[in-house]
């Protein structure tokens, strides 16, 4: 019987630099995220990254799944585990769209789609969403 084993730091691949510095809040968010995972005091990497993802969001004011949708377009490959609960939902609506329509998935989500089933993540993540219920209470 042959057994394949895997570590996490095979199923994280960083991101790269922009390549184009025109904009310098990329290049900023790139490097803030960078510097931030070598200090998160962690031996898993999926919780530095999801660690270095919210620092990240909280030092500069954007929202996680900003962060999250911006360093996966620069390169970002990880497990579901690694980003924040508002990113993986979009993932999965954007997931669901074809390819012209208005929020269809960039070509980052979908290499970071096929990264995910490359890696045995769940297929049908995207159907066990939490829905809340209302509570009805009657007093009498």
């Amino acid at each position: 019987m042959n057994t394949q084993v895997r570590s996490n730091q095979d199923e994280v691949i960083l991101p790269l630099p922009p390549q184009l510095p025109a904009d310098g809040d990329d290049m900023a968010l790139y490097a803030r995220f960078m510097r931030h995972l070598r200090n998160v005091p962690n031996s898993r990497m999926e919780i530095k990254v999801l660690s270095a993802i919210q620092f990240t969001a909280d030092m500069l004011g954007y929202s996680d799944a900003h962060v999250a949708k911006l360093l996966v377009d620069l390169g970002l490959r990880a497990p579901q585990m690694a980003f924040p609960a508002d990113f993986l939902k979009y993932a999965s609506e954007a997931m669901m769209r074809n390819g012209w329509e208005v929020g269809a998935p960039t070509h980052g989500l979908i290499a970071l789609h096929s990264h995910w089933n490359r890696i045995g993540e769940d297929k049908f993540a995207a159907f066990k969403g939490e829905y809340t219920l209302l509570d009805e209470r009657i007093y009498y």
